[in-house]
């Protein structure tokens, strides 16, 4: 198995509702679906590395390589 670590941005952002949030994102792969939110930073960390493993497997299934401007050399999520 292969580990990778993404460049990933949290930051403070509301609910629809109105409610404090935070968002995290993966700038180079946002338009692939890489952004979510959480009621933590914490949360959003963890939601969005769901969604980049999910990202992952995807591109893998599909043959496609994982865009080198999405990975960062520091081995671990940047906020």
């Amino acid at each position: 198995m292969t580990n990778y670590a993404f460049k990933v941005v949290v930051e403070p952002d509301r609910y629809d509702d109105g409610r404090p949030a935070f968002r995290g994102y993966c700038p180079a792969l946002e338009s692939t679906g890489a952004s979510t939110s959480g009621d933590t930073k914490e949360e959003a960390i963890e939601n969005v590395q769901h969604v980049l493993k999910m990202i992952v497997d995807e591109l893998q299934d599909e043959g496609k390589p994982i865009p080198l401007e999405a990975l960062t050399d520091a081995g671990s999520i940047e906020d």
